[in-house]
């Protein structure tokens, strides 16, 4: 038997997940109990794996050990074919057989819903004119709490609008419960962005899909209305014009098909991080701490390795004089091999990092475009789908070279590369978010970048107040790893581009032999 533990990122203590059947009389037993976990690409899930020998001469109660294994959900869904064989450990001294996990997607998560909705008779809300309707979707959370997950367009001047078809994961929609409660509220716009509340309808993914052959229509009512007025009958009615469901190729797709992800570090050895002596620059190396630079390498860098079979990280410093002739560099490799920058691990990364700072002079000025630019060149070379590239750049201050910076983003926004940039210290970073292109798409020259593939965050949101530097960690790594999931499908999407399918099944390890 097999006992399935997974680890609290708060507080680390195992919890049992789940058990496996029990299978009599083998060594080389294939449990058919398949355990349904939530995959987020984002975050750390450590999981525990502990083997049993339940006999039944012996207190079932009281199973003796085999072995266990640790590793990552997303090793699990990295390893080639989304399968991992590993060793079993935790008896002195003897050989416990291994394990082999093999992972897959849920059919539900790669369904796309695509519908239409129109509104008739609507509250007239604004004083002059009509109003501006638009409509805010939510899913139902398991404790009650509703989550938004998608606004329509505003449509002006109107009390019978027809918004614009839309499609939306139906995992974003109803998180694969199709009878969970989607509640759509019907607001009016107004500028200033105190929208006016005009009614609320509820609805299911079921009944959503029941309307693909009839027009289904609903009341929305305002509730306060509902109370205040003995006569009120509704704020107007919602129809569902239309309503399909496809299914589209997922991150995991992709994964599993063998597509890599390749991470690149670029650090920041501008002077104004202080001097690495100084216990106040913000590379000082602490014996009791990391600093703010290497907590962000390290809770990238540990969750993207396990999608890179290879786990050899170029890793760059910009902004520094390198000995022995003191010559600025905006692109040099922290292990001093111009040849090859590979580190091994994040281990490696972090050790050559380290290294780089007893050697180089801190200078400036802090220019991105050289590093962004030496990533791009690589991703250039690959576009059949096989590599996907991520460069984290870790910087404390304002971009000198901003112009160049956004053409090198607009370049390379069409290859298959994500830019991750994380501030530390306490600079104002107004202009990073320029670079982000959530809300507005970076431009240079007149033209516009092809997709929005830079996150910027400010490290000093995610420090946790008690000192816990696992906690800050695993909340930093959470928002800026979150959009790299889309921002790969996006850019395989816009060039057509298929996962391949995953590689056959290895063939099963050389049985044990039966022991009488």
């Amino acid at each position: 038997m097999v006992v399935l533990y997974t680890q609290s990122r708060a507080s680390q203590e195992w919890r049992e997940f789940g058990r496996t059947e029990v299978i009599d009389n083998t060594l080389n037993p294939d449990f058919l109990r398949k355990f349904v976990l939530d995959y987020f690409f984002e975050e750390k899930q450590n999981l525990r794996f502990d083997v049993y020998n339940v006999d039944s001469k012996t207190n079932i109660s009281k199973p003796d050990f085999l072995g266990q294994a640790f590793l990552a959900l997303g090793e699990v869904i990295g390893g080639q074919g989304s399968r991992v064989e590993r060793p079993l450990t935790g008896v002195p001294g003897k050989k416990c057989g291994t394990i082999l996990l093999t992972a897959e997607e849920l059919s539900n998560c790669r369904d796309i819903a695509t519908m239409q909705l129109c509104a008739n008779k609507l509250d007239k809300k604004d004083f002059f004119g009509k109003s501006d309707p638009f409509l805010v979707f939510y899913r139902s959370n398991e404790d009650g709490t509703f989550t938004i997950c998608h606004k329509t367009e505003v449509v002006k001047n109107t009390l019978n609008p027809v918004w614009q078809p839309f499609s939306i994961p139906v995992r974003a929609l109803c998180n694969g419960d199709y009878d969970r409660t989607v509640k759509i509220d019907v607001y009016d716009w107004d500028r200033d962005g105190s929208h006016d509340f005009i009614g609320e309808f509820t609805t299911s993914y079921r009944e959503l899909s029941k309307a693909q052959n009839q027009f289904t229509v609903y009341e929305v009512l305002n509730p306060r209305k509902k109370c205040k007025k003995k006569k009120y009958v509704n704020s107007g009615t919602v129809t569902l014009l239309s309503f399909s469901v496809d299914s589209e190729f997922t991150f995991v797709d992709y994964i599993k098909g063998g597509t890599q992800l390749n991470f690149t570090v670029a650090i920041d050895f501008t002077a104004s991080n202080g001097n690495p002596l100084q216990p106040t620059s913000l590379h000082y190396m602490s014996p009791y701490q990391l600093s703010a630079y290497a907590m962000a390498l390290k809770a990238v860098g540990e969750i993207i390795q396990d999608y890179d079979s290879d786990k050899l990280f170029p890793a760059y410093g910009f902004g520094a004089k390198l000995p022995p002739e003191g010559r600025i560099s905006h692109q040099f490799p922290l292990n001093n091999n111009d040849e090859d920058p590979n580190c091994a691990g994040i281990e490696g990364v972090l050790e050559s990092y380290f290294q780089s700072l007893r050697t180089v002079q801190l200078y400036g000025p802090t220019y991105f475009a050289p590093v962004i630019n030496q990533v791009a060149r690589a991703a250039a070379k690959i576009s059949d789908g096989s590599q996907y590239y991520v460069l984290l750049i870790i910087t404390d201050g304002v971009i000198s070279d901003m112009t160049q910076t956004k053409e090198a983003i607009v370049s390379a926004s069409s290859l298959p590369m994500s830019i991750i940039i994380v501030g530390v210290g306490p600079a104002m970073f107004e202009a990073m978010e320029e670079l982000d292109g959530d809300d507005v798409r970076v431009s240079s020259r007149g033209r516009y970048a092809e997709r929005d593939i830079v996150q910027f965050v400010p490290f000093r949101d995610y420090v946790d107040r008690s000192g816990n530097q696992v906690l800050s960690m695993a909340r930093l790594a959470k928002d800026v790893l979150a959009e790299i999931p889309e921002q790969l499908l996006s850019y395989m999407r816009t060039r057509d581009i298929q996962p391949r399918p995953p590689p056959p099944a290895n063939p099963n390890p050389t049985p044990a032999p039966e022991q009488p």
